[in-house]
């Protein structure tokens, strides 16, 4: 078997498994080997498995636990999923889903980043302005995170004004 075939067996392995952490560690690979079609399907099995387990941590009244590898997969797929939506203005539907993930993990620092996001797309703020104005990008990926979890004073403003207005907090 060829590279691509091996490669194709291990991401089928790991979807049978409903393993998202193996695929996120076989993404790279997947990246820089699939064609746009593969690699599309590749994401799209992700989000599948990820939703899975969105019902059934909803189903079972149950929080993901950051430290748990298989939650932390999750928490991420379904973050890069609102984000998505978030990136192609669709900010009602990244915002439920930023409300979502703001009450899904035992992680406040996660929780209060995501309440922010969720703020941010229900005032309708842009993704380019939440990532110019309200994100610091800079110590986020000092941070070493996959969410915006560090923000700019200009973040204080916003959580602020939707206190005031009665706007997304919870």
């Amino acid at each position: 078997m060829n590279t691509i075939e091996n490669l194709k067996a291990e991401v089928l392995k790991a979807q049978q498994n409903a393993d998202l952490a193996s695929l996120y560690v076989l993404e790279q690979k997947a990246f820089d080997s699939f064609d746009e079609e593969s690699l599309y399907g590749f994401y799209a099995n992700i989000l599948d498995l990820a939703l899975e387990r969105l019902t059934d941590a909803l189903e079972a009244h149950r929080v993901m636990d950051m430290n748990e590898v298989q939650d932390f997969a999750t928490l991420r797929a379904l973050y890069e999923y609102a984000i998505e939506h978030y990136s192609a203005d669709k900010l009602s539907d990244a915002s439920a889903l930023f409300e979502v993930l703001s009450g899904l993990s035992n992680d406040e620092k996660f929780s209060s980043a995501l309440k922010l996001h969720w703020i941010a797309s229900s005032e309708n703020l842009s993704l380019d302005d939440f990532l110019s104005r309200i994100a610091d990008i800079d110590e986020t990926q000092n941070a070493g995170t996959f969410y915006v979890s560090c923000f700019t004073k200009e973040a204080q403003k916003l959580l602020e004004k939707s206190q005031i207005d009665g706007g997304a907090t919870a």
